[in-house]
């Protein structure tokens, strides 16, 4: 049985993270699913940080998920509230910013680990007035980014969270067009199997250029049923999770 330690100001802390309330976005969707129930350190989130500025991250931390949650709490409340004070204003440089977070971020991990803890992480910040996603691709698996009539890896940026001190971390950008969209998923969907063949991030990548769902909640949905059917069963052997953006494609003249 858990027990639960009083933090000195009359309220008892927080086990979990807490539910991630997906923002809606112009010209566009944002979605982001579980399959079924979390074993492990996957958590995904968002931040609304303005009126054109959303920020978004998949999370991987390291161990099973008794052992993560410790780290993922004080991990999301320091998503949610430093990422808007390097945001929030109009002028607030983005790349430079993103960086600043996964500082942030990778101290608040190792802090709560007390040492080292790998902490894979897809970082991204989507601007709506110029359509542009600035990302910090922190040793997770690499994005999908489809546009046009190709689709990209969003390869690492950074070293994975939690592990050095001392690093320095790089960011990048990327303008997505009407259509557009990026697909994250986490190492659990690339390392499905089905006898001893894994699902791979190249059938992943073949999904999502394919599809053309407008909704983001449908790619995600979508690539984890790919996922279970590739398996021939519920994947229980991870955490398999997807967090998709989707620009919208531009209406027809009539």
């Amino acid at each position: 049985m858990a027990t639960v330690l009083n933090d000195g100001r009359g309220r008892a802390p927080r086990l979990d993270p807490l539910p991630a309330d997906t923002p809606r976005i112009r010209d566009g969707h944002l979605g982001a699913v579980y399959y079924g129930q979390r074993r492990s350190g996957d958590f995904y989130d968002f931040v609304r940080v303005n009126d054109h500025r959303v920020l978004f991250g998949l999370f991987d931390v390291a161990g099973e998920f008794e052992t993560t949650r410790p780290i993922m709490v004080p991990l999301q409340e320091t998503f949610r509230s430093y990422a808007p004070q390097l945001l929030q204003t109009s002028t607030a440089n983005e790349p430079e910013s993103m960086l600043e977070l996964w500082i942030k971020l990778n101290k608040v991990i190792m802090k709560a680990a007390n040492g080292i803890r790998s902490c894979p992480a897809f970082l991204g910040c989507y601007n709506e007035d110029v359509k542009m996603l600035c990302y910090v691709n922190a040793g997770h698996t690499p994005g999908l980014c489809r546009i046009g009539n190709h689709t990209r890896l969003l390869d690492a940026t950074a070293l994975p969270l939690g592990l050095f001190s001392h690093s320095v971390p790089d960011s990048s950008v990327i303008v997505l067009g009407p259509g557009n969209g990026l697909l994250l998923v986490s190492s659990g969907v690339v390392e499905a199997k089905h006898r001893g063949e894994e699902f791979g991030l190249e059938r992943a990548r073949e999904y999502f250029h394919q599809s053309r769902f407008e909704s983001a909640h449908e790619t995600c949905v979508g690539v984890l049923a790919q996922v279970r059917q590739f398996m021939g069963t519920a994947p229980t052997h991870n955490d398999v999770t997807a967090v998709s953006l989707i620009r919208s494609a531009l209406l027809e003249e009539e």
